[in-house]
């Protein structure tokens, strides 16, 4: 062996919008494109495009409580690999940006970062400054927080949201989202307001919204209504009291957890088929303590056997109770009030002095100091059997509290949703049936929502910072409120504040006095507006004309968490308001998981913060890992990951510039003759039409799979093979072959940065700018089909063959110990029998990419893969 000289003189590199630079880097390359294509408005969307040529999503607006997670660059991530390749298959893409800043988490971080709290009774101070400014992290106790009016506080609400918003649109566009800057929202903005209460005023005027006093979920600790879809079954620790009710034929035990709701029991209930209480049946009997008469009474719903078979059914301890209530029409006796405390006045349904004074041992208390005084008084009774037995029950939770729901009698508005109206609820099954979920499975989770209902959705809610009910009501002259004509704005006044605003025909000092108004008290729930996010963003009630370009939507990309709050209800909302589906599409992300396997969220403290790992890994990184998780599928954090995606990311840059160096601006693919070039082309146009095809299906993870291992043998082998080739020539005459390696190089280059630009904006775009005028982001997709007319039916298996010959070749040289530049002066190689006609078209160029300058003799072989076989190493004289 002897070594190589040097290779040849390489010819200047193609320029192109930038010259190829001398060192290539992803330093800084986000903030650098990021201003480019803010100058270029690229991704400012056209207005004037008909709805057949846009593509428009409804995309998530991030909750504004302090701070985005890795979760949030992970789902989204998918979303903006969705928007860069429709807008390179020629579609215009509605891609606007919202900001979901009304509601509870909101009001909390006000309340933390400000040390303030709302008191609706205090009037407005003008120019209030907040005692703190930040707290770093630091929780300030309710005692310490300063009260403040209504109207101060929402101000401060819609000062911290504008900051926090600035901060996640430039994670976002660190993240290289494609997003049309000029395109965003607030769901407590004035529009926002307007088209939450237009709609609602719309639902209510058709009877699909109402308002009614009932049984509700109820959190004690936010001091708000809570629907069922924020409900979450946790396990909580309790006890099993074994008590005796008093009938005439003796005690009658039940078992309960919740002995402090004793003074609420309304009857005994159990299965109609239970032979060991049928003659029970239409008897009564008296509570312990209390001595309240009740009815002993059958309903399916009871268990046999759960505990005593037989159970109290109290107003309320859980939803069974209602069910009971409601389907027996038994009196409603509650006892338990909205700050969780049991009622201090004594109820008139105990009658007996020691009945009432046993109450007045547990008023004012909380539910659990009220057990113990319960519990106590049934121990000196003797009505209480045995000790309590410690178990773990099933309580419901809000999603966001940390104490069990109760259930409270009060007065709130609802929207029909097929929890209770069988047909509405069997149209919304069929809407899920018509929209396209990805992945598919996702469907049944919306199916069993749906089907699981039991009643309708609640969405008035005793918070501060939200969308006001634009509703008031007339006071009698006894000062009570007409509930039942409640006075309502006309929609062209929208959005009014009925706690400022008048309604017509009174006057501001006939708010709250007898024979004057009063306002509704409550905001909607969140999911309220942002079940409208179609109509908000697209203009529905402002923009008729950009509404019917963009709506109904083409894309709903969610977490799969909120399928039954945010999927969910916008469905009910465009089938009450448009009779059809908000979009065709709904493309649902899993959820990413910590090293043990856990959600990452932020009640768990267990998120990442995603700005430090963008600038450490770079975004392209980030953005690989992301886009190699399927949608519907949980994702591990993995830093790895990101460093495979940097390094194919740096190495798409390192590839182009070598690949540039050898002159590839004319991309003629008539120019591709050689059979080793047609075939690379032909694997090229396999991995288009494949990659093409996911993701039209939304499967973005395969698509990248598919040009990532092409890419590498792209690098591995054919550059390997073709190097010289596309070197020969110098400065003088170019070959045929020389100029068939060049135009593939070139079209390969040129269908490759495409292929991976949605998942890989900022690297791609830079080669991009190398050597092509324009964005790689405007640029259309690639097409199999001229891809194919140049391979001209080459095989594609022809550069996997030649790249086994040449990989044996380098085998010999590894295993000598020399330079991989070392010459071979003549070699055999055994090559496997379906591997032979590929190594024979391209056997020149394996030939130059192993430096064989002698003989280079093919031999059968019945193995796999191509191996070195009686290599003859001579050094020539």
């Amino acid at each position: 062996m002897t070594e190589q000289n040097p290779s040849p003189t390489t010819p200047a590199p193609t320029r192109g919008t930038r010259a190829v630079p001398d060192k290539v880097s992803l330093d800084g390359i986000e903030t650098r494109w990021d201003a480019a294509w803010t100058e270029q408005n690229l991704y400012g969307f056209d207005r004037t495009k008909s709805r057949d040529e846009i593509y428009s999503i409804d995309t998530p607006p991030p909750t504004v409580s302090g701070s985005l997670h890795v979760g949030h660059v992970f789902s989204y991530t998918h979303t903006d690999v969705v928007a860069r390749f429709q807008r390179m298959r020629g579609r215009e893409v509605f891609y606007p940006m919202g900001w979901d800043d009304n509601g509870l988490p909101t009001e909390r971080r006000v309340q933390n970062y400000y040390g303030v709290r709302c008191d609706p009774s205090l009037p407005y101070v003008d120019g209030f400054e907040p005692p703190h400014e930040g707290t770093d992290g630091k929780v300030i106790k309710a005692a310490d927080q300063v009260p403040i009016s209504r109207r101060n506080f929402v101000e401060l609400c819609e000062r911290l949201t504008v900051e926090d918003e600035r901060q996640f649109e430039a994670l976002w566009r660190h993240l290289g989202l494609s997003v049309d800057w000029s395109t965003t929202y607030q769901t407590i903005s004035a529009e926002s307001r307007a088209v939450a209460q237009q709609a609602f005023l719309r639902n209510l005027a058709r009877g699909e919204a109402y308002q009614a006093e009932a049984p509700g979920l109820w959190d004690v600790t936010f001091q708000t209504a809570v629907a069922q879809a924020e409900l979450e079954a946790r396990d909580y620790p309790g006890a099993f009291h074994r008590v005796a009710f008093h009938g005439a034929g003796g005690p009658v035990h039940i078992e309960t957890t919740r002995p402090e709701l004793l003074a609420a029991c309304v009857a005994l209930i159990a299965h109609p088929d239970d032979e060991r209480y049928q003659h029970l049946f239409g008897t009564t009997v008296t509570t312990p303590l209390y001595g309240v008469e009740v009815p002993v009474l059958s309903h399916p719903a009871a268990e046999p056997d759960k505990g005593a078979g037989i159970a109290m059914c109290c107003t309320f301890g859980d939803l069974t109770d209602v069910q009971w209530w409601r389907e027996l029409q038994l009196p409603t006796r509650s006892v338990i009030g909205r700050d969780g405390r049991v009622l201090r006045d004594t109820p008139d349904w105990i009658a007996s002095d020691q009945g009432r004074a046993r109450y007045e041992e547990i008023a004012g208390k909380t539910t659990f100091s009220a057990r113990e005084a319960v519990v106590a008084g049934l121990r000196e009774t003797g009505d209480l059997e045995g000790e309590p037995q410690a178990t773990q029950r099933k309580a419901n939770f809000y999603e966001k509290g940390d104490k069990p729901l109760e259930i409270v009698t009060s007065r709130q508005w609802y929207i029909t949703n097929g929890g209770r109206d069988a047909q509405l609820r069997d149209a919304l099954l069929a809407r899920g049936a018509e929209l396209d979920f990805h992945p598919e499975f996702m469907q049944v989770r919306y199916e069993n929502w749906v089907g699981g209902l039991n009643g309708d959705w609640l969405i008035s809610r005793q918070r501060f910072f939200g969308v006001p009910f634009p509703v008031w009501y007339r006071l009698d002259e006894a000062g009570e409120p007409d509930h039942d004509h409640p006075l309502l704005p006309s929609e062209d006044l929208l959005p009014v504040d009925p706690a400022s605003d008048v309604p017509a025909g009174y006057t501001a000092d006939q708010r709250d006095v007898p024979g004057g108004f009063t306002a509704d008290p409550d905001i909607m729930d969140t999911w309220a507006t942002s079940s409208l996010t179609p109509q908000i963003v697209g203009g529905w009630r402002t923009d008729p004309d950009l509404f019917a370009r963009v709506f109904p939507m083409d894309l709903r990309p969610q977490g799969q968490d909120i399928i039954r709050t945010w999927l969910f209800s916008t469905v009910v909302r465009s089938h009450l308001e448009h009779g059809e589906l908000p979009w065709s599409d709904a493309a649902i992300s899993g959820w990413i998981l910590d090293p043990d396997r856990k959600k990452m969220s932020k009640s768990k403290g267990n998120v990442v913060t995603p700005m430090a790992l963008l600038e450490e890994h770079g975004s392209d990184a980030v953005r690989y890992w992301a886009a190699s998780a399927r949608l519907g599928t949980d994702a591990a954090f993995e830093i790895g990951q990101m460093k495979i995606g940097r390094r194919l990311a740096i190495k798409i840059l390192n590839a182009s510039k070598f690949a540039l160096s050898f002159g590839t601006a004319e991309l003629d693919p008539a120019l591709v003759t050689n059979p080793l070039d047609r075939a690379m082309l032909a694997g090229l146009a396999d991995v288009v039409e494949k990659a093409t095809a996911a993701l039209e299906g939304y499967d973005h993870t395969r698509a990248l799979e598919l040009s990532e291992t092409f890419f590498w043998t792209f690098c591995d082998d054919y550059l390997e093979l073709v190097k010289d080739r596309a070197y020969a020539g110098g400065d003088g005459e170019v070959s045929a072959g020389t100029q068939s390696a060049r135009a593939a190089l070139g079209i390969a280059l040129d269908t490759l940065l495409r292929l991976f630009a949605p998942v890989l904006p900022f690297a791609t775009e830079e080669v991009w700018s190398w050597w092509r005028e324009g964005s790689v982001h405007r640029a259309p997709w690639p097409d199999a089909a001229p891809l194919r007319a140049a391979a001209a039916d080459a095989d594609p298996g022809v550069v996997g063959a030649a790249g086994a010959a040449l990989a044996a070749l380098r085998k010999v040289k590894s295993e000598a110990k020399v330079s991989m530049r070392t010459e071979i002066a003549s070699v055999r190689l055994a090559v496997p029998d379906a591997l032979r006609a590929g190594v024979e078209i391209a056997l020149d160029d394996v030939r130059a990419a192993g430096r064989v300058t002698g003989s280079l003799d093919l031999a059968d072989h019945d193995g796999e893969g191509a191996v070195a076989h009686d290599a003859e190493l001579v050094v020539p004289a």
